[in-house]
């Protein structure tokens, strides 16, 4: 197979300012066909990023984090997805006390998107009752709307039913048993570390140091941001979930994982997975609607087949030096589209 395309596509999205530098690694099953990197950390005194690269994964990380330690949990017994929000809280509002796990994974809860915890809130352990504590936006159990807030939850969930804090726990349970020995929350600084966003009204270069403003006032780890992670440790988690969960979950779970709980819905989601399908989505046009994975604020995604088992993991800093940089959305939808084109072409 030829991938000369790829590493061209994405040399022409950096020469056109879409992002400062990506690594791409696509495949098939437990196997890695291509991987490129190419661009810069910064674009002042940045370093030519390599396979070791990290990158802020920014909502990737539900995924990669809680999402798989809540499966892990649901084959076990620990957590159940009809647990409401009273078996882990005390004093939830009457409004919220049938919220359940499943509500929260699919984002059906009717939460608030995004409240900024680091106003709300007087000490970081406050968040969770900030979040009870705040109206609902819809109705619990209909239309999808993406929260993080829902994240910040499960992770309190996670925490209150093994009694540790979450970074242990991906730890624990995700990074270690898949090998990725360079994955986790609150990276030691390093330069090989790719920059986001230039605080505007500080001047302040986020590198190393969790971008998402809530998982930041949250010291780092949080359910809905806060993982860093490089190309080779993200291809292995690929390759896991493009195998149905080989080595981490069984394939009965993965299975209900990436079933559409919002059908007839503008948005289809798994138990914390984007869905394919629908137009105008980051799969492409290609991708089979079968297809699952998820995204990241700073310009971090994976799409997986389930059927072939091809995937597509992109890392890139497009959030630097601002997030207003949007070029980057109609370049993954094409690169999403010519990787599965060209793996395709052989047999499977």
């Amino acid at each position: 197979m030829d991938f000369r395309a790829i590493d061209q596509m994405i040399e022409e999205a950096i020469a056109n300012g879409a992002f400062p530098s990506a690594c791409v690694a696509i495949g098939r099953g437990d196997k890695v066909y291509h991987t490129v990197c190419r661009g810069v950390t910064r674009l002042e005194n940045g370093i030519p990023v390599n396979e070791d690269t990290l990158y802020d994964m920014a909502s990737l990380s539900k995924v990669m984090g809680p999402t798989m330690v809540l499966l892990r949990a649901i084959e076990t017994g620990k957590i159940t997805l009809d647990d409401t929000l009273c078996d882990y809280f005390e004093n939830v509002p009457e409004d919220k006390k049938n919220i359940t796990v499943r509500n929260l994974m699919t984002h059906t809860a009717a939460l608030n998107p995004s409240i900024p915890l680091y106003e709300r809130c007087e000490k970081p352990e406050d968040a969770c009752r900030v979040i009870l504590d705040a109206p609902l936006e819809g109705e619990v159990g209909k239309a999808p709307r993406y929260s993080c807030m829902s994240y910040v939850l499960l992770a309190g969930i996670l925490e209150k039913a093994y009694g540790k804090t979450l970074d242990v726990l991906a730890k624990e349970m995700v990074f270690e048993p898949l090998g990725m020995e360079n994955t986790g929350y609150c990276p030691a600084f390093c330069e090989n570390i790719a920059a986001t966003e230039i605080d505007r009204e500080t001047g302040v270069l986020w590198q190393g140091i969790v971008h998402d403003e809530n998982a930041r006032y949250l010291r780092g780890v949080s359910g809905n941001a806060g993982v860093f992670s490089n190309i080779r440790d993200c291809t292995k988690f690929a390759m896991m979930l493009a195998q149905m969960g080989k080595g981490l979950v069984g394939k009965p779970m993965m299975q209900k994982a990436i079933r559409n709980y919002t059908p007839g819905y503008d948005a289809n989601r798994g138990l914390g997975f984007h869905l394919a399908g629908l137009p105008g989505c980051y799969f492409g046009d290609v991708f089979p609607d079968e297809s699952f994975g998820h995204t990241g604020f700073t310009g971090t995604s994976m799409a997986v087949c389930p059927h072939t088992g091809i995937f597509v993991v992109i890392l890139a800093n497009r959030v630097h030096p601002t997030r207003e940089n949007v070029g980057m959305f109609r370049v993954r939808r094409a690169l999403h589209n010519l990787a599965y084109t060209i793996m395709s072409g052989e047999e499977v």
